[in-house]
């Protein structure tokens, strides 16, 4: 009699290693947790090189609107700044009251300091009584005004041809122009500390004494005497650029048309 061969219990087979999930898979993964979203597919969009001259963007700087250059496009003054900027205007009070205006509409807050507020009362008026944006200080008078990212300031400094050193500088988000109504012995001072010029029409005397001081050109010097009303030659550093303040009606209405003298 054949005896039978025991059978022998199969042992515990070891399971193999799980693969490493794919990129794909763990990118499923992290949405499920919550963990951002896949956004759409789209082909890559691709320019050939000759045409990228032909590449532009109708986008200008940010800023306040002064005007338009020679060109008729628009002059954009970035007033609105993280770090402190000194802009002095040597012109009349209309131009500095157009900025003003223009600088509130952008969100800033504006205050002027100055030794004739029945110059500015209208526009403060208009503007709601000093409750939207705009409010007038007597000379020495302008209290901190706490300027931020969310809230710059723009401080006027209408204080007549020897402005006093104000309590009330420029710094983050906090950007002071001052308006000379002539080259005054203080201006060279003003001047060299300045980010930006602007000049509108002096004398021949006086355009020449800018010149030096500012490194004019010859054709620029002949031009300031000339100028139109309305008309500011803006400088920064090298730069140079000629800048009309054209008038809205609401402007017109509140301030007249341009004007130099006051």
């Amino acid at each position: 009699m054949t005896t039978p061969t025991p059978q022998r219990t199969a042992g515990p087979v070891a399971a193999p290693e799980a693969a490493a999930p794919s990129a794909a898979q763990r990118a499923t993964a992290r949405v499920r947790n919550g963990f951002g979203l896949l956004g759409p597919r789209h082909g890559r969009h691709a320019l050939p090189a000759q045409l990228l001259d032909s590449l532009a963007l109708p986008i200008g700087d940010d800023g306040v609107v002064a005007g338009v250059d020679s060109e008729g496009q628009p002059a954009v003054l970035g007033l609105n700044r993280p770090t402190a900027y000194d802009v002095v205007l040597i012109g009349g009070l209309w131009t500095a009251q157009v900025l003003a205006l223009r600088a509130a509409a952008t969100g800033a807050r504006v205050a002027v300091e100055t030794g004739r507020p029945q110059a500015w009362t209208q526009m403060v008026h208009a503007m709601g009584g000093g409750q939207n944006g705009l409010a007038v200080y007597d000379v020495g008078r302008v209290p901190p005004q706490g300027a931020s990212a969310g809230t710059p300031v723009l401080v006027v400094r209408d204080c007549g041809m020897r402005p006093p050193r104000g309590r009330v500088t420029s710094g983050p988000w906090q950007s002071v122009l001052t308006l000379l109504p002539y080259l005054s012995p203080v201006a060279p001072r003003l001047l060299r500390q300045a980010r930006l010029a602007g000049i509108q029409r002096v004398s021949p005397d006086e355009a020449g004494e800018l010149g030096r001081a500012m490194g004019l050109n010859r054709v620029e010097v002949e031009a300031l005497p000339t100028l139109a009303d309305g008309v500011t030659l803006w400088c920064a550093d090298r730069d140079r650029q000629y800048v009309m303040t054209q008038p809205t009606d609401a402007e017109i209405g509140l301030l007249g048309t341009a004007r130099r003298m006051d």
